[in-house]
């Protein structure tokens, strides 16, 4: 894509010298990335669209530091909504967008045009993915990424990551594989610099990034009722496979908002502090206004760790939130322990 600046021979080399660049990282608010004492300092020259206000994490071993918090592709927006929306993201240092299906990619590229350099824009073509039966061959999906991407205007994407089925363990053995083949030929062909998946499935996403160890990035969802298992934790295998995880519906499908606006807002600021403290995923959001950006971003500047009334205030919104849940989201109750 010409607004990115660089051609696809020139990031197939600039993709290997970025993962090996990254420092491994956790990071802290105001800019400052926390590192072992034997790490070199991060350069945040290095780093896509900086700011020092806003929070960076190392994303796992695409090597890539990614902000604390990023945009999720589903919005209730028209596209000029969507681009300010855009724009205050990059004014605050933000720095990926998620986009899982055609209409989301097409206008969020759009969006970006003249400024691509300053955000990663990730791709999905979730209906025709394998979710879709006709899409369950490495050539399909192949075929289907040379769409999106061409109908989006792009030569190649930051990110592919497919869109699986939610109870990923239907998936036979044989369409993982062909999943993990469209994806490597994919990147070996320069149409995408990273890989990865998205399920709601944990024991089949823990299955995937353990067998096939090319998965770079996965996607899956992170509440604020969302805790790490004691016990043979999807996290425990993330952390071993150095993978990149970003986590959907932060606000359980905006079923956690039900009272004021300012309420509201504490809310969402406090569930965005409950998830970075967690230190497990990067939550990715749907901000559907400029105010919601702010809010978030308001998030990361805050202190970390909740306090008892914090907690509390939080716990009894997170079972409202599941009381409040619609019958399409009841499975966001079986992601308590992960």
């Amino acid at each position: 894509m010409k607004n990115h600046g660089i051609t696809r021979r020139e990031f197939i080399g600039s993709t290997t010298t970025a993962v090996a660049a990254a420092a491994i990282a956790g990071a802290v608010p105001g800019g400052l990335i926390a590192r072992a004492a034997d790490e070199k300092p991060v350069d945040t020259s290095k780093i896509l669209n900086y700011n020092p206000d806003m929070e960076y994490r190392r994303h796992g071993k695409t090597g890539l530091m990614v902000s604390a918090v990023c945009l999720g592709g589903h919005s209730r927006n028209n596209d000029q909504e969507r681009s300010d929306i855009i724009t205050r993201c990059i004014e605050a240092g933000i720095n990926y967008i998620d986009a899982c299906w055609d209409n989301e990619v097409k206008r969020d590229a759009k969006a970006l045009k003249g400024r691509r350099d300053k955000m990663y824009l990730a791709l999905s073509h979730g209906a025709k993915e394998v979710r879709n039966e006709e899409f369950r061959t490495s050539k399909k999906l192949l075929e289907s990424l040379d769409e999106l991407l061409r109908d989006s205007g792009q030569e190649y994407t930051d990110l592919w990551r497919i869109t699986c089925l939610e109870p990923g363990g239907r998936h036979t053995f044989n369409t993982a594989c062909e999943i993990v083949d469209a994806l490597e030929k994919a990147k070996k062909q320069g149409k995408t610099r990273f890989i990865g998946f998205s399920s709601h499935d944990r024991r089949w996403i823990q299955f995937m990034i353990e067998y096939f160890p090319q998965i770079e990035v996965v996607c899956f969802p992170f509440t604020t009722m969302t805790k790490k298992a004691p016990q043979d934790s999807l996290f425990d295998a993330i952390k071993k496979r150095d993978v990149g995880a970003f986590g959907i519906k932060p606000f359980a499908a905006a079923s956690l908002f039900a009272g004021t606006p300012e309420e509201n807002n504490q809310r969402g600021r406090l569930a965005i502090r409950y998830i970075l403290h967690s230190n497990t995923v990067i939550p990715i959001p749907g901000m559907n206004s400029i105010q919601e950006v702010d809010n978030v971003v308001k998030a990361v500047k805050e202190r970390r760790e909740l306090d008892l009334r914090e907690s509390t205030r939080l716990e009894t919104a997170g079972h409202q939130a599941w009381a409040n849940l619609p019958a399409n989201y009841q499975w966001l109750k079986r992601w308590e322990y992960v």
